[in-house]
Formats: C-alpha cells, sequence, structure tokens
C-alpha cells in the first residue's frame, strides 16, 4: 500500500508536470496563432490605414493647392489694394510735404521780415536814444550857458517869479471873463426873450390873410360870347389895354383873369365887371371903361397909402412913395398882404425901439417902408430891398431910414440898431401863426427841400424838419463828426439853406451829436 503510494505520487508529479508542460505549449500554440491572426489583422489594418493616409494626404494637398490659390488671388487684391491707398498715401503725404515747405517758406520769410522791422526798430531805437543823449546834453548846455549868461540875483529872480504868477493870474481872469461873459449872453438872451414877447403881445393887427380872386362872375354864360366878340375883337381889346390874360374856359358863369402884376389884373377886373353891368361891350366901350377903372384903381392906391401912414404913424412922406406904398394892398406873399405886413411890422419895429431905447421914428418908418421896393420890382431890375432904398434917397428920406430898408435882407452891411430891428420886426410878422399861408404840395416841396441839404452833408444820419419848416434837426454820427465839427456842419447848412432855399422868416439848424455805450450784465 505504502509502495502504490510512492509509486503512484511519482507518477502522479510526472502527469502533472507533463500536463504542465503540455498546457503551456497549447497555450503557447493558442497564443502564437492568435498573434498570427493578429498580425495579419494588423497587417491589413495598416494597409488600410495607408490607403486611407494616402487619401486624405491626397484631399489635403488638394485642399491646401485650392486654400493656395485663393488667398494667392486675396493676396493679390489685397496688395492692390494696398498699393492704391499707399498710392493715395504717397500723394497726400507729397502734397502735405509741399504745403509744409510753403509755410516754411512763408514763415521764413515773415522771420526774415520781423528781423529786419527788429533790426530797423533797434537801429531807430538807438537814433532815438541817441538823439535823446544828444537833447539831454544840449538841455545841459543851454542851462550851463542861461545860469553863466543871467547871473541872475535874487531880486531878478523874485522879479521873473511874479511876472510868471502875474501871467497865471491874467489866464485865470481871461477865464473868468469869458464865463462871465457867457452869463451875460444868457441874461440878454433872455432879456430880449421877454422884450419880443411883450411887443408881440402889445400887437393887436387883424391875423387874417387875404388872397387875391382873379375870378369875375358872369350873369350867364351867354355873356362870355360878347364878352369875347365877333372874331375876338373885344377879349383882344381888353387884354391890349390892360395886359392881362382873359380865361374863358367850361367854368360856369365865370371869367378868369390871369397876369402877374396884381394893379393890372385889378384894372382888368374893375372894368371888366362895369362892362357887364352895363351890357354894351364893344371896343370903344372897352377903351372908355379901361381908363375909368385906371383912375378908379389909382384913387384906390393913393387912399390905401394914405390910410396906411396915417395907422403906421408916419406922416409928412413924399407922395410918390404912399402911392407906391399904397400899390402893396394888391400884392401877397404867401397869402399875406403886404401893405398890411408893412404896418404890422412898423408897429413891432417901434414898440422893440422904445423897449430897448432906440429911434422908435426911425423904426416906425423903416418898417413901413422896408418892402417899398416890391411895388416897382417888376419895372426896375434888382432886388426890392435895394431898389426901395433907392426910391427912399431919391424922394428925401433920411440915412437912417434908406439904411433900414436896404439892409432888411442883410444885402447890405448892418450899420445901426434900427436896422436890426427892422429885421426882427419883418421876422416877427412873417412868421408868427396866421400871418401867412401858403398851399399843401408847396409846403410839402419845401420841407423835402429843407431835408434834402441837410442830407447833402457826410456825416448826417437822420433829419427831420419841425416847427412847420422853421426849424430843421439834424442827427449826426458821433463817429464821424465830433463836437467842434458839429458846431461847423450847423454853420455849412445854414449857408447853404440861404443860398438854395426861399422861406419867410428864419430857419433855425439844431444838430444834434449823442454818443450812447451799450453793455450787458450777465
Amino acid at each position: 500500500m505504502p509502495e502504490a503510494v510512492l509509486l503512484v505520487i511519482p507518477i502522479g508529479l510526472i502527469a502533472l508536470v507533463g500536463g504542465a508542460f503540455g498546457g503551456a505549449w497549447l497555450q503557447q500554440r493558442l497564443e502564437y496563432r492568435r498573434a498570427a491572426g493578429a498580425e495579419k489583422k494588423a497587417s491589413q489594418i495598416v494597409d488600410e490605414a495607408e490607403r486611407r493616409q494616402k487619401e486624405l494626404l491626397l484631399e489635403a494637398k488638394e485642399e491646401a493647392i485650392r486654400l493656395r490659390n485663393q488667398a494667392e488671388g486675396e493676396l493679390r487684391g489685397l496688395r492692390s489694394q494696398a498699393e492704391g491707398e499707399l498710392r493715395d498715401r504717397r500723394s497726400e503725404v507729397q502734397r502735405l510735404e509741399r504745403r509744409l515747405i510753403q509755410k516754411e517758406e512763408h514763415l521764413e520769410r515773415k522771420l526774415e521780415s520781423l528781423e529786419r522791422r527788429e533790426r530797423s526798430l533797434s537801429n531807430k531805437e538807438r537814433e532815438l536814444d541817441d538823439i535823446k543823449a544828444r537833447l539831454e546834453g544840449l538841455e545841459q548846455q543851454r542851462r550851463q550857458e542861461i545860469e553863466r549868461v543871467s547871473n541872475l540875483t535874487t531880486q531878478e529872480a523874485r522879479e521873473i517869479l511874479l511876472a510868471q504868477i502875474e501871467e497865471e493870474v491874467r489866464d485865470e481872469a481871461n477865464r473868468r471873463t469869458r464865463e462871465i461873459e457867457a452869463e451875460l449872453k444868457e441874461v440878454a438872451d433872455a432879456r430880449a426873450r421877454d422884450i419880443l414877447a411883450t411887443a408881440m403881445q402889445r400887437l393887436s393887427s387883424e391875423v387874417i390873410s387875404e388872397a387875391t380872386v382873379s375870378v369875375v362872375p358872369l350873369p350867364s354864360d351867354d355873356m362870355k360870347g360878347r364878352i369875347i366878340g365877333r372874331e375876338g375883337r373885344n377879349i383882344r381889346t381888353l387884354e391890349h389895354l390892360t395886359g392881362v390874360d382873359v380865361i374863358i374856359d367850361d367854368t360856369p358863369d365865370a371869367v378868369t383873369i390871369s397876369t402877374f402884376d396884381p394893379v393890372r389884373r385889378e384894372v382888368a377886373r374893375v372894368a371888366l365887371t362895369r362892362l357887364i353891368s352895363d351890357g354894351r361891350i364893344h371896343p370903344a366901350r372897352i377903351e372908355d371903361m379901361v381908363e375909368k377903372a385906371k383912375k378908379e384903381v389909382d384913387a384906390t392906391i393913393k387912399e390905401a397909402g394914405e390910410q396906411a401912414v396915417v395907422e403906421a404913424g408916419c406922416p409928412g412922406l413924399h407922395p410918390e412913395i404912399v402911392k407906391a406904398l399904397g400899390r402893396l394892398k394888391y400884392r401877397y406873399s404867401y397869402g399875406q398882404n403886404q401893405l398890411k405886413h408893412a404896418v404890422e411890422t412898423a408897429h413891432i419895429a417901434a414898440m422893440l425901439a422904445e423897449e430897448i431905447g432906440a429911434d422908435a421914428n426911425v423904426s416906425r418908418r423903416g418898417g413901413l417902408l422896408h418892402d417899398l421896393g416890391k411895388a416897382i420890382d417888376q419895372d426896375v431890375e434888382g432886388t426890392h430891398a435895394l431898389i426901395g432904398a433907392e426910391m427912399a434917397r431919391r424922394h428925401g428920406l433920411s440915412p437912417a431910414v434908406v439904411h433900414c430898408i436896404e439892409a432888411h435882407h442883410e444885402e447890405v452891411e448892418l450899420a445901426s440898431v434900427e436896422a436890426v430891428i427892422t429885421i426882427i420886426a419883418d421876422a416877427i410878422s412873417g412868421s408868427r401863426p396866421g400871418a401867412r399861408r401858403e398851399s399843401l404840395e408847396l409846403y410839402i416841396k419845401r420841407l423835402q427841400a429843407l431835408e434834402e441839404v441837410a442830407n447833402s452833408f457826410g456825416g448826417v444820419d437822420k433829419c427831420y424838419a419841425i416847427q412847420a419848416g422853421r426849424e430843421i434837426r439834424i442827427i449826426v454820427k458821433p463817429e464821424e463828426i465830433d463836437d467842434l465839427g458839429a458846431v461847423r456842419l450847423a454853420k455849412d447848412i445854414s449857408k447853404k439853406i440861404e443860398e438854395k432855399l426861399e422861406y419867410p422868416g428864419q430857419i433855425k439848424v439844431t444838430v444834434i451829436r449823442e454818443k450812447r455805450a451799450v453793455e450787458y450784465a450777465k
């Protein structure tokens, strides 16, 4: 039993070892087969991978070629665009460079000019310094020479000092004198206004401006044919004998008489009125009526002159002067009857003379006869002032009265207080409210002409004619006209108004210069 067991153990060991080696071989064989299959499969996989790799490489190369071509096209476009932009920028840079070069050249020229001016100023400054030094030297030499030559004592220096003080006091006295004169002028102006106001208040003459009516009424239109006569002989005779124009138009029941001579017009009116009343109108009858009308008008003129002389208180005048004065009854200026104007002027002149202590008799006669020349100025050449003065001189009036007549428009130099009074009285009578009238058209034209005269001067901003043309106010540009220029402008405008325009009385010229400064607080 034990031997069998001992035998079985080696056999078992051998079988176990053999089984182990057999299993190991079998396992190795299986592993070899498995490795061979795996190697074959790996070889197939490698082949497939290589084939796939080649395909991918080919696709990648194709894609790379396509992308490279595309990139090269885009690169060429970008390069072309970049080259265009580069060219534009290069041209812009070149233009800027040219501008910079031009500016540099301009700045260099300016710098050179400034340097030249600076050198010139430096030279002038040095010259001025040299001149100043020379002047100081000359001043020092002058002082030394004066001190050497004068060799003044204390008394002499005191006298020189007193002389300087006396000169300063004299200047101060002159200044005070001018101030006192200005104050006296203001007082005198106020006194003159009071005198004029008193004289005007005492005046009680009429303020009615009569107008000449050159229309003769007719009983009927049939009378027009009788006035004309056969082939116009009646109207021609009337016009020839009276020196007027008889106007027969469509105006119903009226005939118009026209002429520049008011006396002739009155003769024709009286004659025609009598012919119409008589009814017999033929050349012989017209001559008779014209002659009677002349006598009647002459009598009326003489009576009017005598009445004016009595009213004015001027007796003893020559008959020819009285007759000429009476002719002013038919003369009008701006609607003012000249005979009434003469009498009114005489009263005003006498009152002014009495107020200031002048010769009232001379002033009264000068005022009454100042427009005497208007009665005959149609027949004699010259101004009415000089014509009237010559007539008064010829008929024995005093030189003082003659001077009042010839100087009342300042055509000769004023030489007496009575002449000035005559001018003032004439202006008061002609310019007071209601004394004169004129048509609206003439009034507007006169105001326009007045403003045109003022606007013709330089520096005038605005001008206004006020007080019915008795005053013009001019507003000037302060930057162009200074205070002294405003005074000169007022004088120049007044002179031009006197030369260019015709107007009653006087015109006040007021120049206003106003400087305004405006700022805003913010």
